[in-house]
């Protein structure tokens, strides 16, 4: 066997049936992605003998004799590719996990396949961008270049941005054999009832498999009941979930954990565990599971220590709240709506899988020597399940896995926004000190809240400690969607009341959330969702009543948004239904209507969070520019659209508007350390985990700006529990509004002792000493930064800062977002005409990166408007667990959305700059549904708006057309025989 990889030969034997993607890993070619094994996201993209493949389809044997590039394989040994050098350019990349597949994919095309890209880039996924950046890229388009100080709003590149186009960016699982000796990885038997109680579990079978080293069940597991979700007060969360439960509550669940050499034999002693399951009764629907008599999802635990409502109810959290009188409230209204306003789970489909890697700090280069007799010597299950369990109620024994039962430090590398709440609960559940546990996140390949969950961490922890060996877990894209989380899905009864002059009397909600088996963020979200949905707008009279509901379905948890987007979908379509009942433009209702600087931000409780400011108001300016932006495209995208589409197609425009907080309540904490270096630059280290958020960005820039550098000059180290003391997480929109406020307050102390270390040096005042990017300018006296720093270490000093922020008091950030659309009417094809968006984003740290936030948060937010769902059986099990079956927006799928930015500087966030990660996806599905309302007459209150749910509410309203005017007809004939009589 032999083939030519990135210009050197290579004989490497392929296993039998190994795909040429984990052929190509094994030999260190670590750019070479998998995002769903099913040639489905193209992250794993290659050339072989110069075309394009997906390698995950592609037998490695069939590469003898071939040629393969891989992404490492496509720069020159001087320079990069042509096409590597323009995704630079144009910054076409947030997360970076699919740029590598993209490049390759693109390095191929001629003039002709870039005309059209929709087509030929129909096999790449991108969850991140938008595509917009990608297209410039694609097309040589070189946006926004950097200004020449590199500091606040310049558009400064992505420090990575080499790396990830050079596919040396280093990703979770990205990490070379030769660091690891030893690794073993693990697979999870998995529970294929909704709802059962384990009888026993059967390994024997298993551990006599080739490379089987242990099984773990819940007899091997802590008692220590948990949350999956990661808060900063942990009590947020119920604690109703165990590392391994005897009882299974969604079709999914992990029963077991297989570990052996390799992921195949991991496979297949999975396949060899046998588990005996006593069937419990199973509910689906929250409806139907807060009747009484339905069945109970945690009745065994106890209410008050796991902090649930009601077990015995189905209820997690509940919020009752009232402000003013809301019947008095309808009694003065002139006209009401009301209506049952549904949506639908969605998963996040971050390209990286959740993944984890847990291994001894200081037993690396040892770690070939544990044992290797199939498991049985080590204390795993090996019993057919009856063993007595290792574990007390609050963790490991002595004799088991406990905190001074082991040597050195245990690291878990791992793919998660919240390293060191991660930590904080792997040692409440495995009862170790914190100074025992280190918790790193590579760059990780896309969030969006999925991964404030520890879903992966404590299982491979729960090995390690037993194995003494590395130990990895990789989800498959197929339990991404069974056996991981997605947004929340909400049924919301709503019912509006307003006057003829445009005044809201009453708003009124009952609200019904999904959280699945388990609460995981079920009180936040719910909370959260009621919250600035309602707030924004006056209303002397608001009543909610809202429940979270455990059901046997796969768990719900944090998403983009967090509750907003679902019920801001119900009452942004519900305040275009009030503005047509009186004869009003829906944006002048609006405008009559919302909450101006000043006007207390009330949803229903008689006053206002006592934390919550106007840092900077923007509202009123996002309104005018969308409603600008829409009248000047009206002729442009409405009368020459229809011209071109035909008769059978009807026109109309949305709009849609929303408000967040923009730091999630009760405590959000981050440190950073600053220092100056030897060579005169800096370095900054911060908690915050980078996916494609831009922090690393944010944070150089914010530090520049302070110590009158350059960005390129400040290094950043993120997202490690031993840089600094803590961060809560990248969650909450508070990357740059809390962790680069602290960063912030640490360059300012910097630049301040710089100042006088130069005044002292030559004499001139502090205040007269100007920093610069290589020297402080001492009223004309230049003397250089590692100058400076050599003086420093003369005296035994360090210049060297911290800084830190508690995330209170908060601001609010603002989003208006504007349609105008086609409908045909025969075939409920929906076409997007023009798409824009208005944010008050502050003052924006970098324009370009800001841009691209917003443009990937529309297009994931139009593809849970349009078409994504997770869908769930009559047995509870998840139907679409692929990508070929849960479509994510592709490059034709998208369209170019027009960026506006509100000109405002808040008092509250880092030298004016506020949040814009999550809100932009909230008022985008109303806007939509609020043009196709326009342009049909029809209100949809239910996502996704898919072409056949369009179609047959068409076809529907034609029916009930038919009937109302066959009555008229009726009528009016009875009333000409009775005229006659």
């Amino acid at each position: 066997m032999a083939m030519d990889i990135n210009g050197a030969p290579n004989e490497e034997q392929p296993r039998p049936g190994q795909c040429l993607r984990t052929f190509l890993r094994e030999q260190g070619l670590l750019g070479v992605k998998k995002g769903c094994d099913g040639g489905d996201c193209g992250a794993c993209t290659v050339h072989v003998d110069g075309k394009p493949v997906h390698s995950c389809l592609y037998p490695a044997v069939r590469a003898q004799g071939r040629s393969i590039t891989t992404v490492e394989g496509l720069a020159g040994p001087d320079s990069l590719h042509p096409m590597q050098e323009q995704f630079l350019a144009a910054q076409g990349f947030q997360c970076g996990f699919c740029t590598a597949g993209m490049l390759m994919t693109a390095a191929t095309f001629d003039a002709a396949q870039k005309e059209n890209l929709p087509r030929n880039l129909k096999g790449n996924l991108c969850r991140c961008t938008g595509y917009a950046a990608i297209e410039d890229a694609v097309c040589g388009v070189s946006t926004g270049q950097s200004g020449g100080k590199q500091q606040l709003g310049d558009n400064v590149p992505a420090p990575a941005g080499r790396e990830i186009v050079t596919g040396r960016a280093r990703y979770t699982l990205d990490v070379p054999a030769a660091e690891l000796p030893g690794l073993l990885h693990m697979k999870l038997v998995r529970s294929p009832h909704p709802h059962a109680r384990i009888r026993s579990v059967d390994a024997s079978a298993a551990l006599l498999l080739p490379g089987v080293r242990a099984v773990f069940t819940h007899l091997d597991a802590p008692g220590q009941l948990f949350s999956t979700a990661q808060h900063e007060l942990y009590t947020d969360d119920p604690d109703d979930t165990r590392v391994l439960d005897s009882v299974v509550r969604f079709i999914g669940q992990r029963v077991a954990a297989v570990v052996a050499d390799s992921v195949a034999e991991a496979e297949a002693g999975v396949r060899a565990v046998a588990v005996d399951y006593e069937l419990l009764e199973a509910v689906f629907d929250p409806e139907l599971a807060v009747l009484p008599g339905a069945p109970t999802v945690h009745c065994d635990k106890d209410a008050a220590l796991a902090r649930i409502v009601s077990p015995r109810e189905n209820v997690v959290a509940e919020l009752h709240p009232e402000l003013g009188d809301v019947t008095a409230g309808f009694r003065e209204a002139d006209v009401i709506h009301e209506k049952v306003y549904r949506t639908q789970r969605v998963q996040h489909v971050s390209l990286e899988t959740h993944a984890s890697i847990a291994y001894f700090e200081d037993d690396r280069a040892q770690s070939d020597g544990a044992q290797s007799d199939g498991g049985q010597s080590d204390g795993s299950q090996s019993d057919g399940g009856q063993s007595e369990s290792r574990f007390g109620a609050n963790g490991p024994s002595e004799a088991g896995t406990g905190a001074a039962n082991f040597a050195g430090r245990l690291v878990v590398r791992s793919s998660t926004q919240t390293p060191f709440l991660t930590r904080r609960s792997l040692c409440r559940v495995f009862n170790l000190p914190e100074d025992r546990i280190r918790v790193v996140a590579g760059r990780v390949g896309g969030g969006f809240g999925g991964k404030q969950e520890m879903l992966t961490e404590d299982v491979v922890v729960l090995a390690a400690l037993r194995l003494r060996r590395p130990v990895q877990l990789e989800f498959t894209r197929s339990e991404q969607f069974t056996a991981a989380t997605t947004r929340h899905p909400f049924r919301i009864r709503l019912k509006a009341g307003a006057r003829r002059d445009g005044t809201l009397t009453a708003l009124q909600v009952d609200v019904l959330t999904n959280t699945g088996a388990y609460g995981n963020h079920a009180p936040g979200v719910m909370f959260h969702g009621c919250g600035e949905s309602l707030a924004v707008y006056l209303c002397p009279n608001k009543k909610v009543d809202a429940r979270a509901v455990y059901t046997n379905t796969v768990p719900s948890g944090a998403f983009r948004g967090y509750g907003l987007s679902q019920m801001i979908f119900a009452v942004e379509s519900a305040i275009d239904e009030l503005a047509a009942d009186i004869g009003m433009d829906p944006m002048e209702f609006r405008r009559r209507n919302i909450i101006r600087r000043g006007d207390p931000m009330l949803s229903s409780h008689p006053e206002p969070a006592d934390d919550v400011l106007y840092g900077s108001y923007g509202l009123d300016q996002c309104i005018e520019l969308v409603a600008d932006a829409l009248a000047r495209g009206r002729e442009r995208y409405l009368t020459a659209g229809l011209a071109e589409l035909g008769p059978d197609w009807v026109q109309g425009t949305g709009t849609a508007l929303s408000m967040i907080d923009t730091v999630p309540p009760r405590g959000h904490f981050a440190h950073s350390r600053l220092c100056l270096l030897p060579d005169g630059g800096y370095r900054v280290d911060v908690g915050t985990a980078e996916f494609g958020n831009g922090t690393t960005t944010v944070h150089a820039q914010l530090a520049a700006t302070a110590l009158g550098t350059r960005a390129d000059r400040v290094q950043v180290r993120q997202a490690d529990t031993d840089l600094i003391v803590h961060d809560t997480g990248a969650f909450g929109s508070t990357g740059t509004v809390v962790a680069g406020k602290a960063t912030l307050a640490a360059a300012q102390e910097l630049a301040g002792r710089i100042r006088n270390l130069a005044a002292e040096l030559s004499g001139v005042p502090a205040e007269q000493c100007v920093l610069g990017p290589d020297a402080v300018d001492c009223a004309g006296t230049l003397i250089a930064l590692a100058e400076l720093n050599r003086h420093a270490e003369d005296r035994g000093e360090s210049l060297e800062s911290e800084g830190r922020w508690h995330g209170s008091p908060r601001s609010v950030a603002f989003n208006v977002h504007g349609f105008a659309v086609a409908v045909n009417t025969g075939t409920g094809e929906l076409r997007i005409l023009q798409s824009v968006q208005a944010a008050d984003a502050g003052v924006v740290v970098n324009p370009r990166q800001c841009r691209g936030q917003i443009e990937g948060g529309i297009a994931q937010a139009l593809g849970a408007a349009l078409y994504e769902e997770v869908r769930i059986g009559a047995d509870g099990r998840v139907e679409t667990d692929i990508l070929r079956q849960y479509h994510i927006p592709t490059f034709a799928d998208v369209p170019r959305s027009e960026v506006y930015f509100a000109d405002t500087t808040d008092s509250l966030g880092p030298l004016g700059a506020k949040s814009m990660s999550e809100s932009p996806f909230n008022p985008v599905a109303p806007a939509l549904a609020n043009a196709v309302r326009n342009a049909t007459g029809l209100r949809f209150s239910e996502l996704p708006l898919a072409r056949d749910r369009i179609y047959l509410g068409l076809r529907e309203a034609e029916r009930a057309a038919d009937l109302a005017a066959a009555r008229e007809e009726q009528e009016s004939a009875d009333g000409r025989r009775r005229a006659r009589a």
